[in-house]
């Protein structure tokens, strides 16, 4: 069992966790994930490592309450358990050979970007961050980005805070922006929904800027035994739990991965009425 330190609302239907796992914080880094099952009879569901303090024996998650798994998650309160807690899994992320970088969250993927943010401002190397929304309560984490980033750019659909419109905008003046300086930037780091991740990875193809993104929605069992998050990068079958999560985001084929994330869609509507 694993205690749940300290739960806060951080947006609409998103919480954010820090569970008590030491054994979990001992070998975990940024780019890395958990999988969880609320308790006995609890389905595996992926979350990726937000922040991690390994001297409390810590690992942060965010939960966006969408269907019964995180719903039942949500319903946890500060000092009660979890049954599985397990990890780190996944590849860690490296972004240390590259000199000027670009992270953009689109939604929940903040909780992705935040750590790589946090841990390349420790190593003198702080990025610039983009951190996008449909509106205001819905943007995550500004203040710890104003911490760990050279400099933040907030944008949303509405306008309701920050620049109004989407985060390729932003992107976009800041490539053309630094095409006119000496230090342009060689690469994008973008998490987020997969349309918002293929507009972005278009953007920066013309550029010639290297593009990583996530693809971590669609994971079960987090071995690449249930072919859950098979995604197709240069032609080639690969499986986002063993084989990323992040990948080349210009290798990736947008199309299919698209369509795969919508094949149950009908099916998830039904099953979150009947939750209801």
């Amino acid at each position: 069992m694993y205690r749940i330190v300290k739960k806060r609302n951080l947006a609409e239907n998103v919480v954010e966790f820090v569970i008590d796992a030491p054994a979990v914080t001992l070998n975990a880094k940024p780019g890395q994930f958990i999988i969880l099952r609320v308790d006995g009879d609890g389905e595996r569901v992926p979350f990726t490592i937000c922040d991690m303090d390994k001297k409390a024996g810590t690992v942060t998650i965010l939960v966006q309450t969408v269907g019964y798994s995180t719903k039942l998650l949500a319903q946890k309160n500060e000092g009660g358990f979890i049954q599985d807690f397990v990890g780190p899994l996944g590849r860690a992320t490296d972004l240390t050979e590259f000199k000027k970088v670009v992270m953009i969250g689109g939604g929940i993927g903040a909780a992705v970007i935040y750590p790589q943010a946090k841990f390349l401002k420790s190593v003198n190397r702080p990025a610039d961050v983009i951190v996008g929304a449909r509106t205001k309560s819905l943007i995550m984490y500004e203040d710890e980005f104003k911490a760990a980033a050279k400099n933040l750019h907030i944008a949303t659909d509405d306008g309701s805070y920050g620049r109004k419109g989407f985060v390729t905008d932003v992107l976009r003046e800041l490539l053309d922006r630094a095409r006119a300086a000496p230090a342009q930037y060689d690469a994008v780091f973008a998490v987020g929904p997969m349309p918002m991740m293929k507009a972005v990875c278009e953007l920066t193809k013309g550029y010639g800027v290297h593009t990583v993104v996530s693809m971590n929605a669609t994971m079960v069992d987090g071995t690449g035994m249930c072919g859950g998050c098979r995604v197709t990068v240069g032609g080639k079958a690969l499986y986002a739990c063993v084989h990323g999560p992040e990948f080349d985001g210009h290798l990736i084929d947008w199309d299919t991965a698209i369509n795969r994330s919508r094949n149950f869609r009908e099916q998830e509507a039904a099953h979150l009425c009947k939750l209801k």
